[in-house]
C-alpha cells in the first residue's frame, strides 16, 4: 500500500509540474531563434525594422571581384594558385586553353580551388571578368 502510495504521489507531482505554463510569447521566441538562416528574411519583406532590397545594382568589374574574393589566394598562390602577375604560374593553365580556365572557374579544381572562387554571389559575367582581369595582368 505504501508503494501505491508512492508511486500515486510521484504520478500527481509530474502531472502538476507538466503542467506549468510558459510565459507568453516563449513559443514565438523559440520558434524565432530555431528559423534557418537565411529564410526569415526576403526581399520586399520586412525584417527586423528594415526592408530587405534585392541586389539589382551594376555587375562588378573584374578588378572588383579579384579585389573582393579572388586575391584571398592568387595574391600568394595559397593552396597551388597561380598568383597574380607571375606570367610562369599562368603559362601551364593558359597552355590548356581558356575553355579549361572557365571550366575552373566555375566548377573549381581539384581541393585547391572551390567553385567559383570564393565568391558565390557573382554571376557569369562577373567571373569572366575577374578570369579575364587576371590572364590581361601576364599578358
Amino acid at each position: 500500500m505504501q508503494r501505491l502510495l508512492v508511486v500515486f504521489g510521484i504520478i500527481l507531482t509530474v502531472s502538476i509540474w507538466a503542467d506549468v505554463r510558459v510565459p507568453p510569447g516563449t513559443d514565438d521566441a523559440v520558434r524565432d531563434r530555431l528559423t534557418p538562416f537565411g529564410s526569415s528574411c526576403k526581399a520586399g519583406e520586412e525584417c527586423a525594422g528594415t526592408a530587405v532590397v534585392a541586389s539589382g545594382g551594376e555587375p562588378l568589374s573584374g578588378q572588383a571581384v579579384y579585389d573582393k574574393s579572388c586575391f584571398i589566394c592568387h595574391a600568394a598562390g595559397v593552396g597551388g594558385a597561380p598568383k597574380f602577375q607571375n606570367i610562369d604560374d599562368w603559362k601551364p593553365r593558359l597552355a590548356k586553353g581558356l575553355d579549361t580556365l572557365w571550366s575552373s572557374t566555375q566548377n573549381g579544381l581539384n581541393a585547391g580551388m572551390p567553385p567559383k572562387g570564393t565568391c558565390m554571389d557573382c554571376s557569369d559575367d562577373e567571373l569572366r571578368a575577374a578570369m579575364d582581369y587576371m590572364i590581361d595582368a601576364v599578358k
